[in-house]
């Protein structure tokens, strides 16, 4: 796998995402991608995809891939056939396509996805054990309790408080990290203690 790989988050709206296959590999895919422009490409197609796809195209899977993908930001191969999806994920790359692929070798890994009201934790094993992204993010569901929740709104409510309070953007960015490393903070927002939690660190930023 690539070390250069990194993580990234983008807006699905206005992505025109190509997929390839039609059961349910190809429906985890397009769930992943929703709310994007998703075609779907498969002699068979299951009824949720067809529900979710923009445009479901029931045909066999043609030898000549490139006029299918030209358009497309990112391509999905999501076939059962590993020969198939090579050859999809091939020639994605050959054209300079962003390429995922159930069976490896794209430049695009899709990781599990653990979403909150405010936030999203993204898990990737980089292709070594597909099982254990899921996994992890079970791990996570139970431990991200509501108390994240509650700080990451302590939180959003300082940095706009610090906005009109701190002159300098590293002085801000300081006070942030001052009071997320601040245990007695933490322990307050644990205990749904907000008001106290605000009142200790705006006097840790000295901006009472």
């Amino acid at each position: 796998m690539n070390k250069d790989m990194i993580p990234l988050f983008f807006y699905t709206e206005g992505l025109h995402v190509m997929v390839f296959g039609g059961g349910n590999v190809a429906l985890r895919k397009c769930r992943y991608f929703e709310g994007a422009h998703i075609t779907v490409i498969s002699e068979k197609v299951s009824p949720e995809i067809e529900k979710m796809a923009e445009t479901v195209i029931k045909t066999r899977i043609p030898d000549d891939i490139n006029s299918f993908i030209d358009n497309a930001d990112i391509v999905i191969a999501a076939t059962d056939n590993r020969e198939l999806n090579d050859r999809i994920r091939d020639a994605a790359l050959y054209m300079g396509i962003n390429v995922n692929s159930a069976h490896g070798g794209g430049n695009i890994l899709i990781p599990s996805i653990l979403r909150r009201d405010k936030y999203v934790v993204a898990v990737s094993s980089e292709g070594r054990v597909p099982a254990f992204p899921p996994y992890l993010t079970r791990e996570l569901d139970g431990f991200l309790d509501e108390k994240y929740d509650r700080m990451l709104d302590l939180m959003i409510e300082l940095r706009d408080i610090s906005k009109k309070r701190i002159p300098t953007q590293h002085e801000r960015r300081n006070f942030l990290c001052t009071v997320l490393s601040d245990e007695e903070t933490s322990r307050m927002v644990s205990d749904g203690k907000m008001d106290d939690a605000k009142v200790r660190a705006l006097r840790l930023g000295g901006i009472e």
